[in-house]
């Protein structure tokens, strides 16, 4: 990517968002509204805002925005993505009760040591916030421990009232959204179609760094018994070296894409923004020495400023690399939303991509899927897809003769990633049926989704 090709999401703050749906929700006081009545000047404020919102995430814009002024993010946020980490990194016995505990589960196949991904899932119920309104306050315990602490101290942890509390607050978020979306188009189609589905997933993620997959592998092999060295990697007292530039797979560089190119398929997709985490044990030239079986690890700056999620933006017609402040959440818009708002909201194309000579890096997030319920029926009368000039061929210059260099490769690359939405689409599917559709053509097999 080129540098200086980077998209400042627009920003809608909290309050605005809340004052905006306020009027649009049933019972304002299960979403915790507080607002008095706007005065005209505050309501065209709201307007103009309301429009740039839906231009953001409309068919010419990105697709995507940034939420700042959410009340106790940033603490849950602080407490919650760490432990990512810690939960990926534990043997799999542990991590298995600990989980069980916990009530989380995974869809990543956590016993692969060379995986780039480990996810953490739960269901999270729109009741459980929406009937009293208190759900989101509740005291916290899932991470009641010191981020400097072993995992061992997740043992004694009860194990989900942050991320209960962290993924409702982020619900409410999507779900205001909705109303604002909804009113803008007409109808309450997006609203009814999340209240419908009665649930929605939430994942703690961490994105592997190259030094957490040789440690997950040195560690089977001592589990094990092993007395096998792990391939050329030095090793002291048992524990991999790691330079700060070095990298361990073949070629001298590690993959450079976390996540692959795709679009989600449910409505909105609610993001903290990301965390970084570096070992503590990095010593001052770069250098690890006798790290425990479990290293420790601390929150570092946003390499180069960004989030290293990248997105193709249409009205650029580029690939651009997204940066939000760390306090904020990224909301995208998914395919079903694209589907049923008629072509008015655009999916957001997207990929996780690796800072470069950065193996030591890991990265934390939590995302929350709100999507239609299962039995939810597509109605392709009256759509006009907004995904149809993503990867045409404007985005290679082809006809201006403006073309990026390497962005033919690119697109290529990407067509072959992402399945056309007329391949997965047919009128009259279920959302389930284009889940499995979409999974399928993504990930082939039964449409079960791989961690790549």
């Amino acid at each position: 990517m080129e540098e200086g090709e980077v998209l400042e999401l627009y920003e809608l703050h909290y309050s605005d968002l809340m004052a905006m749906s306020s009027d649009l929700t049933a019972h304002p006081n299960q979403l915790n509204h507080d607002l008095s009545t706007p005065s005209p000047e505050e309501r065209r404020r709201l307007e103009t805002v309301r429009r740039s919102v839906m231009e953001t995430l409309g068919p010419t814009g990105s697709g995507l925005l940034s939420i700042t002024g959410v009340p106790n993010a940033s603490l849950l946020r602080r407490r919650l993505l760490p432990l990512a980490r810690k939960l990926a990194l534990l043997d799999n016995d542990q991590r298995k009760r600990i989980l069980k505990e916990c009530g989380l589960g995974s869809d990543v196949p956590l016993k692969n040591p060379d995986r780039k991904v480990s996810s953490f899932a739960m269901q999270l119920k729109y009741t459980e916030f929406l009937e009293s309104g208190q759900a989101i306050y509740t005291p916290c315990s899932f991470a009641r421990t010191d981020l400097d602490a072993d995992h061992s101290c997740l043992d004694s942890v009860s194990g989900d009232d942050d991320y209960k509390n962290l993924g409702h607050r982020m619900m409410q978020l999507g779900l205001c959204l909705a109303q604002v979306c909804d009113k803008a188009i007409g109808g309450k189609e997006l609203e009814k179609s999340l209240l419908e589905s009665g649930t929605a997933k939430g994942r703690l993620i961490h994105y592997h760094s190259a030094l957490d997959n040789v440690l997950g592998k040195e560690t089977a092999r001592r589990n094990l018994g092993s007395s096998r060295k792990m391939g050329n990697a030095k090793t002291s007292k048992g524990y991999p070296l790691l330079s700060a530039d070095s990298a361990f797979v073949e070629n001298g560089s590690h993959e450079k894409l976390w996540q692959q190119w795709h679009y989600d398929y449910g409505i909105f997709t609610v993001l903290t923004a990301p965390m970084f985490l570096v070992p503590s044990h990095l010593s001052e030239n770069g250098i690890t020495s006798q790290l425990p079986s479990v290293t420790y690890a601390e929150e570092c700056s946003y390499p180069g400023g960004n989030s290293y999620l990248q997105v193709f933006h249409p009205n650029n017609n580029a690939v651009v690399m997204v940066k939000a402040s760390p306090e904020s959440f990224i909301v995208q818009v998914g395919e079903s939303a694209d589907i049923i708002s008629k072509g008015k909201l655009r999916p957001t194309l997207h990929c996780v991509t690796r800072p470069e000579k950065m193996d030591y890096l890991s990265r934390e997030t939590f995302v929350v899927f709100l999507q239609p319920s299962w039995s939810k029926t597509f109605s392709l009368s009256g759509y006009n897809g907004s995904q149809r000039s993503c990867l045409d061929d404007r985005w290679s210059g082809e006809e201006n003769g403006s073309s990026r260099p390497g962005s033919k490769d690119l697109k290529e690359h990407i067509h072959k990633m992402v399945p056309p939405l007329s391949s997965r689409l047919k009128d009259g599917m279920t959302f389930a049926e284009f889940a499995r559709e979409t999974t399928k053509r993504y990930y082939g097999g039964g449409g079960l989704q791989s961690n790549s």
